[in-house]
């Protein structure tokens, strides 16, 4: 298990676990919304990362932070191995499960946090997390957590907004991110202060080449990224040594 958290870490834990329970069943469609269906592609680009491992019924894949299971979906779509998700708030699961309803594939979801998870040492072949990383009250931490579950030589896959590299379009969109999806989101959702949290969590968090930096520090290899949209979000990856 990941060291033991501060006080502090478990009160912005608890915090971010209560913000994700009320906006729950407005998420997808604020999600789709305003990024104008790009999470959409996003997602599947995270697949494709790991088509490899996907094509393997031997190959176990754990996607973390799963929310309402859109990942963990479109993971498990096409694949011959297993995917499972787990997510630490009971609201945003119950969208998930609600969602195998439409699927062939079930998908088994566990509630559990991400710093904290309820699966042994070297358990699984790939993990996912899809903007959940940077909601982790230790992102160093969370990292070695995410390590400890994947076996050696195992995969991770983060996809986390990140810093837009063209000068004018990453003013552009900080103005929209900051000014005028706080407004949406907080009409749609009732809760304004989750999309103000937004692009506050996504200033405080590392950029592109931190984030390798960090992942190389905790000692996963050929850590690679790849920016989308302009730098909005990147895909980190990296094995574990």
């Amino acid at each position: 298990m990941s060291n033991e958290r501060t006080a502090n870490e478990l009160k912005h834990a608890e915090a971010v676990r209560e913000m994700f329970s009320g906006i729950a069943t407005k998420y997808d469609f604020l999600n789709h919304f305003l990024s104008v269906n790009i999470d959409k592609k996003w997602r599947r680009l995270v697949s494709e990362k790991l088509k490899s491992v996907l094509e393997n019924p031997a190959a176990l894949v754990l996607d973390v932070a799963c929310g309402t299971g859109d990942l963990s979906l479109e993971l498990q779509k096409n694949a011959r191995a297993k995917v499972v998700g787990t997510d630490f708030c009971r609201p945003m699961l119950a969208v998930a499960f609600d969602k195998n309803a439409k699927v062939e594939t079930k998908i088994p979801y566990v509630e559990a946090d991400g710093m904290n998870l309820s699966f042994a040492d070297e358990t699984f072949d790939a993990v996912t997390i899809a903007f959940g990383l940077r909601n982790f009250s230790n992102w160093q931490n969370g990292l070695i957590e995410l390590r400890r579950v994947l076996k050696t030589g195992g995969k991770l896959v983060i996809l986390e907004f990140s810093t837009p590299l063209v000068p004018g379009f990453r003013q552009a969109f900080q103005f929209y991110f900051s000014n005028i999806l706080p407004r949406i989101g907080g009409a749609v959702s009732g809760s304004r202060g989750a999309y103000e949290y937004l692009p506050d969590s996504v200033s405080r968090f590392p950029d592109q080449k931190n984030l390798a930096k960090m992942m190389t520090e905790t000692s996963f290899s050929d850590v690679e990224y790849k920016n989308l949209t302009g730098g909005i979000a990147a895909i980190h990856s990296g094995v574990k040594l």
